[in-house]
């Protein structure tokens, strides 16, 4: 055995962190799942305790899960949000020992070596941890051990403490092999062979089991069980993006200025592209010699690392700023960094979107980046449902409509009209217009989405129609079979 056989690890786990995450933020009562689209089906990605004793589970079929349980309430999962999160609750750990990293998706390992007496000891320790994730509501099961292997494994498959100098292999051996970290094929394999337990994994001959499965299946037993080392990377400090600027005299002209921030510009984003980073929040602080200061913050709508395209959104920020006596120093920090890895440019070097997303940066700096919306198509052949309402600055355009018939340039709720019949009214009066049917196109039947709750297309089928006016107005009607009546819903350009 190694000398590591002393150190103690704890692992926890997180078995809901999604769900946990969402309703922190939106807390419900009622079964609750997130989904995720996976190969064209949107499946249940997290789900909370209510709706796990309802019987749904991880990967289940969302429509599927609404017919057994009417009551669900679902949003669309955010792993980049689960992701942060998990890293906020890393740096969190770090009030137990230094030397906390991630484990997976939904873990966090500590080495608490050493530290234990800072709290009264091992029990009273996880006791704090446990009081204070509940008390957070996020859902936590811990293990502790002398090796990470085996406190995954009690974490995981029987939530426990192995105590200090016990023999491993009695505080796993009833576990089963899947706590050993391995793949679901081998897991499964290894349970057809009846080897189901970790003790009946370890009695047996090891030279079998290797030219079998393979060196990684007794790797994962010799570090669960001591005989191998593993470490434990903590948790990297993100990078700090900052420059600054003193100047032997003050300044106060709006060219001063903007020069001074070209050469920070150039510095900081130097940086920027060494990491493969981007900023998408800067904030230019500006120090008067009379104490005071002065900030202008830039939000961009893409990560960016180039100064000649940043230095000029900066210009209507830095010209409303008071000088005063005079700045004397300048100091520049990217607040908001996002990966920006290499791509592929075309002859005239720079990507077409690039004008675009200068003009949201300019108009974002005047009205806010977040009322700067654009359409992206929905999976939904419901004319409410078939788009989305996203910013602009955090979203890509999504391409064509993927539409049988043409659909109208303005959507708008359905105002009725008069008519009677399946067939469109010859003469009708909408918005106090009168106007006559010169050309009548359809109908196009749209049967309601059965899975999704909509009090508007409750009411059944609607046969569409596309209307041509002598007038000159192009609008679309819609009739619906089971109770008779006329409606308008859209306009042609």
């Amino acid at each position: 055995m190694f000398d590591g056989m002393h150190r103690r690890i704890v692992s926890i786990w997180f078995p809901r962190l999604a769900s946990d995450r969402a309703l922190r933020l939106r807390p419900v009562e009622a079964p609750f799942a997130l989904s995720l689209t996976r190969a064209r089906v949107e499946r249940i990605h997290c789900l909370n305790l209510a709706a796990d004793s309802r019987g749904l589970h991880r990967g289940m079929g969302l429509a599927d899960a609404r017919a057994l349980c009417p009551d669900l309430l679902s949003r669309p999962a955010d792993p980049a949000a689960d992701a942060r999160f998990l890293r906020a609750l890393c740096r969190w750990a770090t009030r137990y020992c230094p030397w906390a990293g991630i484990e997976g998706e939904d873990g966090l390992v500590l080495d608490i070596t050493g530290a234990a007496h800072l709290f009264g000891g091992e029990t009273e320790m996880l006791a704090d941890m446990r009081a204070r994730l509940l008390r957070a509501g996020i859902a936590a099961r811990l293990g502790l051990a002398a090796t990470r292997g085996a406190a995954w494994a009690l974490a995981r498959h029987g939530e426990g403490v192995a105590a200090p100098g016990a023999d491993p292999l009695q505080a796993l051996g009833h576990l089963p092999v899947r706590a050993l970290r391995l793949e679901e094929d081998t897991a499964a394999a290894l349970d057809r062979l009846g080897l189901r337990s970790v003790a009946d994994l370890a009695a047996r001959p090891r030279a079998p089991l290797a030219r079998r499965f393979g060196p990684e299946l007794l790797k994962r037993l010799d570090q669960a069980l001591g005989a191998e080392a593993e470490a434990i990377a903590p948790l990297a400090e993100p990078p700090h993006y900052a420059v600054r600027l003193s100047l032997p005299d003050p300044i106060g002209l709006v060219s001063d200025v903007m020069a001074g921030t070209g050469r920070l510009l150039d510095a900081l984003c130097a940086r920027l592209k060494d990491r493969q980073d981007g900023a998408r929040v800067l904030r230019l602080t500006l120090n008067r010699v009379d104490g005071d200061s002065r900030q202008v913050e830039l939000r961009l709508a893409r990560p960016l690392h180039e100064p000649a395209r940043i230095l000029p959104l900066f210009e209507r920020g830095v010209a409303g700023v008071e000088a005063g006596f005079g700045i004397d120093r300048l100091r520049l920090e990217a607040v908001q960094v996002e990966p920006l890895p290499p791509c592929q440019t075309g002859f005239h070097g720079g990507d077409r979107t690039d004008g675009l997303d200068d003009l949201i940066s300019r108009i974002g700096t005047r009205i806010g980046l977040e009322n700067i919306r654009r359409f992206l198509p929905a999976d939904s052949h419901i004319p409410e449902r078939s788009f989305l309402i996203a910013p602009a600055a955090w979203s890509e355009p999504g391409g064509a409509w993927i539409v049988p018939h043409p659909r109208p340039l303005r959507l708008f709720p359905p105002e009725p009209i008069a008519g009677t019949g399946p067939q469109p009214p010859g003469r009708f009066r909408w918005r106090r217009m009168a106007l006559e049917t010169a050309r009548a196109t359809g109908p196009e039947r749209i049967a309601p989405e059965w899975w999704l709750e909509d009090e508007a297309w409750r009411s059944g089928l609607r046969d569409y129609w596309r209307i041509e006016t002598r007038q000159g107005r192009r609008l679309w009607l819609f009739h619906t079979p089971q109770a008779p009546g006329w409606f308008v819903q859209g306009e042609f350009a």
